[in-house]
């Protein structure tokens, strides 16, 4: 079966059946690994978040 083949049974899914189809789909696809600095800015991320906590998006003056 043919990458073409493929988009053409994709284009006669239901509208409803989308989201379903749309996650098999993506189950394979491979991930890229986070680079190693990624990896640290994430580390980062998630220790400042449970040492300071988070600011609500209501609470910020966007002025």
């Amino acid at each position: 079966m043919s990458k073409e083949m493929l988009k053409g049974l994709i284009d006669l899914i239901d509208d409803s059946d989308t989201e379903t189809i749309f996650q098999v789909l993506v189950r394979f696809v491979p991930e890229d690994k986070p680079l190693p600095d990624e990896v640290e800015a994430i580390t980062r991320a998630n220790q400042s978040i449970a040492e300071n906590g988070t600011v609500a998006y209501d609470a910020m003056d966007w002025d």
